[in-house]
């Protein structure tokens, strides 16, 4: 792929570059560029929407050029305060070192590993004396930090921000003056932080970092950005079978997007397929993304349970649980099975319709079932559990 094929890719799915003259021409300059990747260390559990601007970084690398990978074990004891309400609780150092050892394993699913440098920025940050923080402190002012929005909604909502906080982008920002980077990758909430780099870089004598901010993909829910926390996600490590079954319930109105940000399926591929048969293109997108994180096989396996949940059955493997021969109301059985936390939550799932016993949906958390044949138990669209009664517990 030639320099302007690959800036053609990502001009087209970016939805800023900042430097963008200079972006071409250091493509095309001959050299192997440095790409910067942060991760927060306090979410080691990656999902598609993280793999947006991971997946460009993989198409830089390809194109010969490096990615210096920085786990932000100090930044971390600080916590990133980007879309933040409040202060976020800081990780203790054992914490950043083990979730950052977790999101690299996870991170080379989708970056060469040959072509990705693993670094902590504890390395230079904590090497810092207070003289020098109060020199990096002076390179920007303080109505400059409080552009930010989130400081800002805050500020006006007479909610505290910790000093340390406000730190945080000028601490991010010399990430990319230590290791003199060429290209930092992120999405659109980032985007304070990164040009932070660019100003920080410009004040060192350095050429300031080319900036591609690259969108925040929704949910599952079509509303709120992908996240764990709003159990929206499709997580990169997940089994097979639960990925798939989520791909296909991606809204239809964003499956372009998906497609588009998160497969390596050309649009002459998938378009014609949007375009005529949308249960078509859901299991083309399934596909495409289990075979992506594990195997053209596992993609089989996820599609024949999601066929056979869909059709009413159950899918060969379900977690079983052995109870002793009595009477149990129905919260009881949703609790012992794990398909709920708490018995509130049990008698919740049941009042809302949201369980089934042998297919037949069921709404009286008190119905009460004598043991004897098995139960089929399953929860929303997905989860399962087979109850067996035994006589000699």
């Amino acid at each position: 792929m030639t320099p302007r094929e690959v800036y053609d890719i990502i001009r087209r799915d970016a939805v800023e570059i900042y430097g963008e003259e200079e972006f071409l021409k250091l493509l095309e300059g001959g050299r192997a560029l440095t790409v910067k990747l942060g991760a927060d260390p306090s979410r080691p559990d990656l999902h598609l929407g993280h793999t947006v601007p991971l997946r460009k970084m993989r198409l830089l690398q390809d194109a010969g050029h490096n990615v210096v990978f920085i786990i932000g074990d100090f930044t971390g004891m600080i916590g990133d305060p980007s879309g933040r309400s409040k202060t976020r609780v800081p990780l203790t150092y054992e914490q950043t070192r083990e979730n950052g050892q977790s999101y690299y394993k996870q991170v080379t699913k989708i970056l060469d590993p040959a072509k990705t440098t693993i670094t902590y920025n504890s390395e230079w940050l904590g090497k810092l004396s207070f003289a020098d923080v109060l020199a990096l402190c002076g390179k920007t002012t303080l109505a400059r930090i409080l552009e930010r929005d989130d400081f800002a909604k805050r500020y006006a909502a007479n909610q505290p921000i910790g000093l340390h906080e406000l730190l945080y982008p000028m601490m991010q920002g010399y990430d990319s003056v230590e290791i003199k980077a060429d290209i930092e990758v992120g999405g659109t909430d980032q985007t304070f932080n990164l040009l932070m780099g660019r100003n920080l870089q410009k004040d060192s004598g350095q050429p300031p970092q080319v900036v591609l901010t690259f969108p925040l993909l929704p949910g599952l829910d079509g509303v709120e950005k992908m996240s764990k926390s709003l159990d929206n996600y499709i997580g990169v490590d997940e089994p097979p079978e639960v990925m798939f079954e989520k791909c296909m319930r991606v809204p239809d109105a964003l499956l372009e997007d998906y497609f588009r940000l998160t497969t390596d399926v050309p649009p002459e591929t998938f378009l014609p397929i949007l375009q005529t048969d949308a249960r078509a293109a859901h299991f083309a997108y399934a596909r495409a993304i289990v075979t992506l994180y594990h195997d053209p096989q596992a993609a089989e396996r996820g599609e024949a349970r999601y066929n056979a949940v869909a059709g009413g059955g159950a899918p060969d493997a379900v977690s079983e649980v052995a109870l002793p021969r009595g009477e149990y109301p129905l919260w009881k059985l949703v609790l012992d099975t794990s398909l709920a936390v708490s018995g509130s939550e049990a008698r919740r799932l049941c009042k809302e319709g949201g369980i089934l016993v042998n297919n037949a949906r069921k709404t009286d958390p008190n119905e009460v079932f004598a043991g004897g044949e098995p139960l089929l138990l399953k929860r929303g669209k997905g989860k399962f559990a087979r109850v067996v009664f035994e006589a000699d517990f």
